[in-house]
């Protein structure tokens, strides 16, 4: 049973790597139709290649730790805000402020949860 989901997961991440390098394929051709590079264009380029960095991280380790999809998802929350332009509500602004902001403290807890200076390190038994 494990090394059946062992190979669903290489599947899925084959999968996921082809549909990004296609997405990525289609950003750029539209770029080059519309003659122009737009912030927005950017931003969704840096996506695509944190997502690419992800696929290449399980390659490797065949695990996947949990603060990337994090990190991603903070920049994707950060693409919107800056996309959103000055006519949104500030009040929409605050809350997903605050997303970035707990998504980020997640992620320090997860770094710190095995940190010695936070005495959270399992002991070893004798």
């Amino acid at each position: 049973m494990e090394k059946i989901a062992k190979n669903l997961q290489l599947i899925l991440m084959c999968i996921i790597l082809i549909s990004t390098v296609i997405a990525v394929g289609i950003e750029i051709k539209n770029m080059i139709l519309n003659q122009s590079v737009t912030l927005a264009d950017l931003l969704l380029m840096f996506l695509y290649l944190e997502v690419l960095a992800m696929v290449r991280v399980f390659w490797d380790q065949q695990s996947i730790s949990i603060t990337l999809p994090l990190l991603i998802a903070i920049t994707a929350l950060a693409r919107f805000i800056i996309l959103q332009g000055k006519e949104m509500d500030p009040s929409a602004l605050v809350y997903e402020a605050v997303a970035i902001v707990l998504i980020a403290a997640a992620i320090v807890i997860l770094r710190l949860r095995h940190s010695d200076k936070l005495g959270l390190k399992k002991k070893k038994s004798k």
